[in-house]
Formats: structure tokens, sequence, C-alpha cells
């Protein structure tokens, strides 16, 4: 096995057209700008494809980025990222994953992966250091993600296969890496219409060694004694994953109930993450290296299955008001074997039992009721009857049938598993997002509910926070690694811990320019240099993450400004604006306009949302 010092910098650029491949370089500059990860796949697609491409059409094109941190060993940093235009949203799609794929590709030597045109029949890919082998995937076609993946698995390490829905190409269908999935949005819809089944990288054959070997060491001990010091990253979703946060926000008013009508629930405690703990006997399934391990797996009617995580346990469960942690678990499996994305699933079949029961489609759905509702994941995977056109997601279903009102989307992407009106600065965190109905633009809520450091009622200072949390994910995801790690990274330095928990809150809510800066991320960028070395370009530092997180984040925007986003699209389904939840005795609903003007006046974006000339300069974005 070969060492490869620091990163390989290749991109392996593949034409399933022509059935051809090219191998390119990262340049410095693009590195430093963008770090990785994200933002360099967005880089890569803005310099090579047009605005205007049709998603499901040749001319899109799906870039797969591998990060400089993946496969050093860095604590949680077996991520990689994929990119493309979507099919749901018609805008950009940008999706982390934390399955094997990504290792294998990258100890293949690649740090970049780029597919565009259209096989003229089925295919799979092969992937080494050399390039790329382009093999019939005939006898695969029309198989689920589990045949799929077992069968590539034979000539590789790491994977990333579509089920049947991605064939059909169902606009919310996802791809699959090992026990996780990349792709809300129809990122597997887009390798359907590409006639691609699956990637697979033979891996191995490098060993990543970071240039800085003491360096590295110093900042994984720091990592790993961050993230062993938090309640979240060392407690609770060690102990209950994801799910833990479900009884805090069922007591809170946050969580989607009956299409996002309510935010609690009396029954909610049955598919907590602690419930379900102790019904199933779990243990640990995690990415790797992982030492938060939020990943669980039990045992369900005998069978060892993946416990489902917050977000399908509430799309799937309390939004269709269905408390069975073992019917839910069913259907995820359903969703997993397919190849669809469980959030905008449960968010489709949501809408369309409200829309049954308003007699605007006629099915056997109904809340509260798990009849049917197999049947229907089926159908929407195989295109059959209404499945069709539930398969378009509840925003083009609706205007088909009626019932915009109540489909809960941003951007045409459906709304995850938070109630915003519980907590306003969340509420315009989706409202903004670059991708659409996306908790994890922002996740404001972690100030608001988790650590409950901000008021979640109040309007004050949202629009910074939501910005601050969009650049340190946008660069958390650029590095890449986990997001989860944020959780340490924030709050466990000296002087937030030695803060006493009044002054905090009081701090954040009222001057949070102030007490956000305050907190040390430089232990991201550090790690980052000592993979690279301090020489390979110049030293970053924590304003220059931030400052790439903030570039990544504006040039988003800016290719979404050129498919026709603007301030009409920053908005939530009118129930959230205008109606309040059935547990909150003062009917609430989220106040955006209150917060929009001030988040676009932060961002450097004009009064229709579209980012200055001057905004673009300073970020170093070229006008195309």
């Amino acid at each position: 096995m070969q060492e490869l010092i620091g990163t390989s910098n290749r991109i392996l650029e593949i034409d399933l057209t022509a059935r051809k491949f090219q191998i390119n370089e990262i340049s410095q500059k693009d590195l430093k700008m963008y770090l990785g990860g994200k933002g360099m796949g967005l880089k890569l697609l803005y310099d090579r494809m047009e605005p205007g491409v049709d998603p499901l059409g040749p001319d899109n094109m799906i870039a797969i980025t591998m990060g400089v941190i993946l496969g050093s060993g860095a604590p949680c940093s077996g991520r990689f990222e994929a990119i493309t235009k979507s099919p749901l949203t018609g805008i950009m799609n940008c999706s982390s994953c934390g399955g094997a794929f990504g290792m294998a590709a990258k100890t293949s030597g690649w740090d970049a992966i780029i597919l565009k045109g259209k096989s003229r029949e089925p295919v799979y890919l092969v992937i080494d250091s050399k390039g790329v082998e382009f093999k019939s995937a005939k006898a695969l076609w029309g198989k689920d993600t589990d045949v799929a993946e077992t069968a590539l698995l034979k000539e590789g390490s790491g994977s990333l296969v579509i089920g049947q829905a991605g064939e059909n190409l169902v606009r919310f269908a996802n791809m699959r890496s090992g026990h996780r999935f990349i792709g809300r949005g129809g990122m597997g819809a887009v390798m359907g219409s590409k006639n691609v089944k699956g990637i697979v990288a033979k891996g191995g054959e490098f060993k990543i060694v970071p240039k800085n070997k003491k360096f590295f060491a110093k900042t994984n001990k720091k990592f790993f004694k961050y993230i062993a010091n938090n309640m979240v990253t060392a407690g609770s979703y060690r102990s209950y994953g994801t799910n833990s946060a479900t009884n805090l926000c069922n007591t809170t008013g946050t969580i989607p109930v009956r299409n996002f009508t309510g935010g609690s629930h009396g029954e909610t405690h049955k598919i907590s993450g602690e419930a379900m703990a102790e019904r199933f006997k779990t243990k640990w399934d995690t990415c790797k290296p992982c030492p938060i391990m939020c990943g669980h797996k039990g045992t369900i009617n005998g069978k060892e299955k993946h416990i489902p995580e917050y977000e399908t346990v509430h799309l799937l469960g309390s939004n269709l008001e269905i408390f069975d942690p073992v019917i839910i678990a069913e259907w995820d499996e359903l969703c997993s074997k397919y190849g669809i994305d469980t959030i905008s699933t449960g968010g489709t079949l949501a809408w369309a039992m409200e829309a049954t029961e308003k007699g605007l489609i006629k099915t056997n759905l109904k809340f509260g009721s798990p009849e049917g509702v197999g049947e229907m994941i089926r159908d929407i995977a195989l295109c059959k009857g209404i499945g069709k056109d539930l398969a378009q997601g509840s925003r083009l279903a609706s205007k088909k049938y009626g019932g915009e009102d109540f489909a809960m989307h941003v951007k045409g992407m459906e709304l995850p598993g938070y109630e915003p009106r519980g907590s306003f600065g969340h509420g315009l965190g989706y409202a903004v997002a670059n991708r659409g109905g996306c908790h994890l633009s922002s996740y404001v809520i972690a100030l608001e509910i988790i650590f409950n450091i901000a008021n979640p009622y109040a309007t004050r200072w949202k629009h910074y926070m939501v910005k601050y949390m969009e650049n340190l994910f946008a660069g958390v995801n650029s590095l890449h690694i986990c997001q989860f790690t944020s959780y340490a990274v924030m709050l466990q330095p000296f002087l937030v811990k030695v803060s006493p928990f009044p002054l905090l809150k009081v701090l954040v809510q009222n001057i949070a320019p102030v007490a956000l800066n305050l907190m040390d991320l430089s232990l991201y960028p550090e790690t980052w240099h000592s993979i690279l070395g301090k020489t390979y370009v110049p030293y970053l530092g924590m304003l220059g993450f931030i400052k790439a997180g903030e570039r990544t984040h504006v040039l988003e925007r800016w290719m979404n400004v050129r498919e026709g986003i603007s301030k009409k699209d920053d908005t939530l389904p009118l129930r959230l604006l205008t109606e309040g939840r059935a547990c909150d005795a003062e009917e609430r609903s989220v106040p955006l306009e209150t917060m929009l003007g001030k988040y676009y006046r932060s961002r450097g974006y004009d009064e229709n949302g579209i980012p200055k000339k001057r905004t673009l300069k300073r970020l170093g974005i070229e006008i195309k």
C-alpha cells in the first residue's frame, strides 16, 4: 500500500455517453477557498455546468467529493459529499453521507469524482487508482439496494447504489452506501436518469498520512476530549441516537404531528430513543471512525435491524399519527430497499392523507392508521397508480390535485421533523435554506430548544444565528467532517464552559454576534492544516474557515439565483405562517417577514434575496 501524504487533489471525470474518463487536478487556490467536500463540489459544477439544465437530462452532473480529512483517522471523518441539480426542487442539492464508499474512493486515490452524460444501457462503475471500468448492470436493473450492494461489493470495499425508485426517476430517490443514505432531493433519480445502477471503489490502494503527524495527534487528542465531555456527543446521541431528541421536542411542541397541525402528542414517548433502546436492546451501528456512535441497531421481530433515525421516526411516525416503532421500522426498511428518502416519503404521505380527508384524491390512507402505507410506499417507488403522482413530491402533487396550502415543503423539498412554530429561528432557517426544506443547513433549533440558550419565540438576532450556523456547517461539510462534532467544538472550549448558563443565554439572545464569535472553532482549521501541512497553503485560521463556509454558502445561493430563486421562494407553507399549533394556546405562527429582511442585509443580499456584486467580489466568486 502506498502512502499518500495529505491529499491527492485528483479529480476523476467520467463521461458516461462516450464511456471515457479523464484525470484533472484541484488547484491550490480552489482548495484554500473551498476546503474540499461541499464547497469543492459546488465549485467544480459551477465551472462546468450551465444553468437551466434538465436535472434528469444528460447535461446534469453529479460531483462526489471526499474532502481533505476523510481517510486520515480523525474522529467523525468518515464522510463524503454529493452535489447535483435536484429533480425535486430544480436547484442545487448537496448531501453528506457516512457510508463506506467515501473511504474506498479516497484510498483509491481520488478527492473528487464527476459523472456527466448518460450511458446507453444500464451500467455500474468500478473505480481504482487508474480510472474507471464500465460494466453491464442489466442483471441488476430492477433489483433493490440490498441485492445491488451485495453484487457490487464483490469488486471493491465501498459502493454507492440505487434501488427501483432511482431507476423509475422518483424525484426523492436516494443512494445507498452500507447502512447510510445520501441524497435528499432525488440524487438517486439523477443516477437512474444516467442509467447508472451504482459505483464501487476498490479502495485500500493508498494510506492517507497527515503531513504534520505531531500536530495531527494533538488536534485528535483535543477532538476526542471535547467529544467525550459533551452531553450530546458522549451522552444522549451515544446512548439513544438522534432520536434522543424526541421527548424534549415533544415537551416543547416542536415535533410534527398530523401533517404539521400539532407540535406534541401524548403517545410520542412510545417512539422515543429511550423507548426503542429498551424495547429493541440496541447497540451501536455507526460510521467509521466515530466516537459519537449515534447510529444504532437492535432486534425487531427476531431480526437485527437498523434503528430509524429521528427524522424517519417523525415523518413516518408522529406526522402520520403513527406511534408504533415496529411499523415505522418496517417502513424505514422498505424505503431503504427501494432507495427513497424517508423524509420526503413521509411528508408526501401526510399530504396524501389530508388530501384524501378533504376529498381531493381517493386513497385508503388515513391519519392514525397503518393500513395501505406500505403498499403506497411500494407504489411510489414503482410509480404505479396514484403513487406515480406522489413520486413527484408534495409540491407537484398538490399543484395537480389541489391542497397546496398544506403541502409542507420549502422550494419543493418536504420539511423534516421539527415544527418551526415552536422555534422561530429554525423556521427562518427552513425558509432560506439553499436546498429547500432542510434542517441541516443551519439547525438553529439546537440553540433554541436542545441547549435552550436562545428564546425560541423571540426574533431578535435570529437572522444572525441562522447566518452564523449556515457558515459554520458549510465549512464543516467542506472539510469534510460530521456536523454533530459542532456540539462539542462550540460548547467545550474553556470560555464557554466557565460561563454561567444564565449569562450565556443573555449574551446569545441579546448580543449574538459577540457571543457566537467568542466560541472557539479553531479545532476545525487546525485539523485541516495538520493533514495538509501549514506550508501547503497559507494558514487558514478560524476566521478564514468561517469565510470559506460563507463563500460556499453564497456560491450555492448564487447558483440557485441563476435557476430563478429569489425572495418569492424564501417562504414557508401557509399553514406555518397563518395558523397556530394544536398544542399552543397562544396560536403562534412563524413571524418570517420580521426576520427575513435582516437576514438578507446581514448576508449582503439585496431586498429580493440576490447576492450583491460587491458580496460576490468580497468572497472571490466570479460572476458567470
